[in-house]
């Protein structure tokens, strides 16, 4: 028969051993494998026309659907102020890029306000590209959603 010190000891013993054993065997698991039906979300930002600051954002979107698989990766690309000229159909240096993006679910975003201020209208812009009110609002509003910030720059 069991005394109630001896019954305190044992559960005491269990309680310091069993996180200790669990830790152990956490650390002896596999490595994750890559889930292919998890969703990446990425918003880029992008307020210049420098075709540089462009290219890098082609590379880096080209590079995490690389990595992650293009099915796998939800990505918007949103421009506003300067960067909005380059989704004007007058402007077809990166449209071949664009569309080729385009092809792979990426979605590009022009900031409305920013349409408004240099008095672009949706007629000028490229077929492929959507609009929001703001771009500042969308990149907050995908944060809070769970989408990874990228700010795409040459600088």
């Amino acid at each position: 028969m069991m005394t109630k010190q001896t019954m305190k000891l044992k559960i005491t013993a269990v309680a310091v051993l069993l996180p200790a054993l669990v830790a152990i065997a956490i650390s002896q698991t596999a490595p994750p494998v890559k889930d292919a039906t998890k969703k990446h979300h990425v918003i880029f930002q992008i307020t210049t026309e420098n075709p540089k600051s462009w290219e890098m954002l082609f590379g880096n979107i080209s590079n995490a659907q690389k990595s992650f698989g293009a099915p796998t990766m939800e990505i918007e690309v949103v421009a506003y102020g300067p960067g909005i000229n380059i989704l004007k159909k007058t402007n077809s240096e990166m449209e071949a890029s664009m569309k080729k993006a385009v092809d792979t679910g990426v979605v590009f975003a022009v900031c409305q306000n920013s349409m408004r201020a240099r008095k672009v209208t949706t007629e000028d812009l490229f077929p492929f590209a959507a609009q929001v009110d703001s771009g500042v609002a969308e990149i907050i509003r995908k944060q809070e959603a769970g989408f990874s910030y990228i700010r795409a720059t040459d600088q």
